[in-house]
């Protein structure tokens, strides 16, 4: 049986938000060790609310000369 989670967010401006997911269903394999399994659920976890937001965001790094 595949593992669940669920992913939810509030803010000011709408009501919470909750879905859940299998793993299989985000394709992440259960057999990575734990903190890749991580990194991807976070990954995906900021995908969800972007779409559900419908926010797009950037990131800029700039060096120092």
């Amino acid at each position: 049986m595949s593992k669940l989670i669920t992913f939810t967010f509030n803010t000011k401006y709408t009501d919470q938000i909750q879905e859940t997911f299998s793993f299989e269903q985000l394709g992440i394999n259960e057999q990575l060790p734990s903190d890749e399994i991580k990194k991807q659920i976070d990954h995906l976890f900021k995908n969800w609310v972007c779409d559900h937001l419908n926010l797009s965001y950037s990131i800029v790094v700039e060096e120092n000369e």
